[in-house]
């Protein structure tokens, strides 16, 4: 599937039909209905919008052409709103004869920053064809738009005719791969046989070491993966590795930790998983998900998935923890904020003339210590998190600067907040005080300035 600019969701079928879906409903016509070969892992496997498809309307396709010999090709079309101009099928690509094995037709299709569009081939169960520059299968491919093949791919030079696309080699069947937005780093899925699932690093002119090795690996001459994980059915095993996606949204909509890991999922397992980059580590996420074969960001900052045996695409989306209010402390049946220097609680809180509520220092302006419940700083947190105001009786909002958040000794689940008032402030009447963490307001505390 691809996530249209505009927020549609297109999704290929494997019998060829590349359906819509707008605004979360799914339209009853295709955008375009192909004529594939849908034996095994055939048929309508991948799609890609071009980079200026606002202006153009092109979308790419990935097929496997049902005509002798059968073969995976790569085409354009132009899109006419939610369908294609009839006739608009421009074929770009055209992949080697495959055999009578129905399997490792790779298929993903995405555009990378430098404007070229990537493909990813499988072996087609032919382990050779993994690690020659005479055929185009077991490899990523790099094109341009219009089907030509760029001068400055790797092999350029040492391949002839439509070889010269290949952009890397030496891999199974990588059935999905992702770009990295804003850094346009690259990591390639490449499904394993008998031991190992991988996550590589998209390096031109890389060889990933199929069928002479698989999984990791110390030879000098392969680029070993980034990540690998075993075979089974446990929370950290499987047997194919479909789907990535990196979280790095226009809007985040996840907690900022999520924020440059990278997304992937297991076909036979079900889950998705979390990898860190940074720390070749990766954690759980997601279960219980019927055949994931694809993953997808979108620009709301939600993770999308496909799940070939729901025969349906879900959103995942974050729901802050509810979470109450900080609340700051007043006097009894009063609104009035509690003093520093009132034990009693019933004093005139804060006035100017205490020298209590004077910070020590050559500054001389005024703080107000305020004690607030519900105001717990995550791990890490600095007091930068919460942030004051106050207002007047003219309705005339003043920032406030925090000062100092701390626990109050003695008073469990109390914090005191010290803050500056604003020297604009008009004296001689009321402020009405507020603090906010986490996107969560307290009560207007009045404070009597005199």
């Amino acid at each position: 599937m691809a996530i249209a600019p505009d927020g549609r969701i297109f999704v290929c079928q494997q019998g060829g039909a590349l359906r819509v879906i707008k605004n979360g409903a799914l339209l009853p016509a295709p955008f375009v209905t192909l004529t594939v070969d849908p034996a095994g892992e055939r048929g309508l496997l991948g799609v890609a919008f071009d980079p200026n498809f606002a202006s153009n309307n092109f979308i790419y396709v990935y097929y496997t052409v049902p005509i002798e010999p059968r073969h995976n090709r790569v085409s354009r079309f132009t899109a006419n709103g939610d369908v294609a101009v009839p006739g608009s099928e421009t074929i770009l690509l055209e992949l080697n004869p495959l055999t009578n094995a129905t399997n490792h037709n790779g298929g993903a299709i995405h555009f990378g920053p430098d404007g070229k569009l990537y493909i990813a081939t499988g072996e087609n169960a032919t382990t050779s064809n993994s690690q020659t520059l005479g055929n185009m299968l077991g490899k990523i491919l790099r094109i341009n738009s219009d089907g030509s093949i760029p001068a400055d791919n790797p092999f350029f030079n040492q391949a002839t005719g439509n070889n010269r696309s290949i952009w890397s080699l030496g891999l199974r069947n990588p059935f999905t791969f992702a770009f990295q937005p804003g850094t346009g780093r690259m990591f390639i899925n490449d499904v394993g046989q008998n031991t190992w699932e991988e996550i590589n690093d998209g390096i031109a002119g890389s060889n990933y070491g199929w069928p002479t090795t698989e999984g990791p690996t110390t030879n000098p001459n392969f680029r070993s993966p980034l990540f690998a994980y075993g075979h089974g059915f446990s929370a950290t095993t499987g047997c194919a590795i479909a789907g990535g996606a990196f979280y790095n949204p226009p809007v985040v909509q996840f907690p900022s930790n999520f924020v440059g890991k990278y997304f992937f999922a297991d076909l036979c397992s079900g889950w998705i998983r979390v990898f860190d980059p940074a720390t070749g580590t990766a954690s759980a996420f997601a279960s219980g998900i019927s055949q994931p074969v694809d993953l997808q960001v979108g620009a709301d900052g939600s993770l999308y998935y496909l799940s070939i045996g729901s025969g349906a695409v879900f959103r995942v989306r974050f729901t802050p923890p509810q979470v109450p209010a900080p609340v700051i402390a007043t006097e009894e049946n009063s609104d009035l904020a509690i003093a520093l220097d009132s034990p009693t609680m019933l004093r005139d809180p804060f006035a100017l003339v205490n020298l209590l509520n004077f910070t020590p220092g050559t500054d001389r302006q005024t703080r107000l210590s305020l004690f607030v419940t519900n105001l717990d700083l995550s791990p890490g947190e600095e007091s930068s998190a919460v942030t004051a105001q106050a207002q007047d009786i003219n309705m005339l909002v003043y920032p406030l600067v925090v000062e100092f958040v701390g626990a109050l000794p003695g008073a469990p689940g109390v914090s005191q907040v010290i803050v500056r008032l604003n020297p604009g402030i008009p004296g001689n009447q009321s402020i009405f005080v507020t603090v906010t963490l986490h996107g969560q307001t307290s009560n207007k505390a009045r404070v009597r300035l005199k």
